[in-house]
């Protein structure tokens, strides 16, 4: 007499694949990136050659406008990644973290002693801060953007161009130097170090993006 068996029932339903984190690599990586372009802001604003084309914007329509210059800023924030956002480059928590870690860094940074008196230096000593600031600036934006996290408000307008044809060093310059004019339309304070800013950002990321074989739409 032979056993019974009984037939095998449907499979079941396919179990959901979970979803892949990030590799230690590419967080470090991001991490490092963020911390340069903290550090890139810090010294720019620390030799008082000029603060940057957005914060140029920033002051000019707070000053028109009467809001908080803290408002604006965060204004400005969201409608730049509404912009971004219907040119192709969703937002993503990268972009809530390269927010939050940056101003916490740059406060820890202003909070410190360590480039005190920087503003009343040698002129050329200030000038060479400004450009590695430049360059901090440059290279830990391509790191934290090569990460393929998520990028910050002002970069994805970059990245955003950028994917629709037009290189990182024109898209990024344009877009300083438009927002540069824009808030000194406005009224807003506008110095050397600006204009090497603006000019200059721009040729140095797409530079970085090169040596450091990092892709702009990573992630996106």
């Amino acid at each position: 007499m032979s056993a019974r068996t009984t037939p095998p029932g449907p499979p079941g339903p396919p179990g959901r694949p979970g979803r892949r984190r990030p590799p230690p690599r590419r967080i470090a990586q991001f991490l490092v990136g963020l911390a340069m372009c903290a550090a890139g802001v810090w010294g720019s604003l620390q030799v008082h050659l000029g603060v940057a084309s957005w914060d140029v914007l920033h002051a000019g329509v707070a000053d028109r406008t009467g809001l908080s210059y803290g408002t604006v800023v965060a204004g400005v924030g969201v409608l730049v990644v509404l912009v971004s956002l219907l040119l192709g480059v969703r937002p993503r928590l990268g972009t809530l973290v390269n927010v939050v870690a940056i101003a916490v860094t740059l406060d820890a940074l202003l909070a410190s002693s360590w480039l005190d008196g920087l503003g009343s230096a040698p002129t050329a000593v200030r000038v060479a801060v400004l450009a590695a600031s430049v360059l901090c600036l440059g290279f830990g934006g391509a790191l934290y953007i090569g990460a393929g996290l998520g990028s910050g408000p002002r970069d994805s307008l970059m990245v955003a161009c950028h994917l629709r044809g037009w290189p990182v060093g024109r898209s990024r310059a344009l877009i300083e130097v438009g927002v540069l004019v824009v808030g000194w339309l406005l009224g807003g304070p506008v110095g050397v170090g600006t204009v090497v800013l603006a000019l200059a950002l721009g040729p140095v990321t797409q530079f970085a993006f090169r040596v450091l074989r990092q892709s702009p739409g990573a992630g996106t």
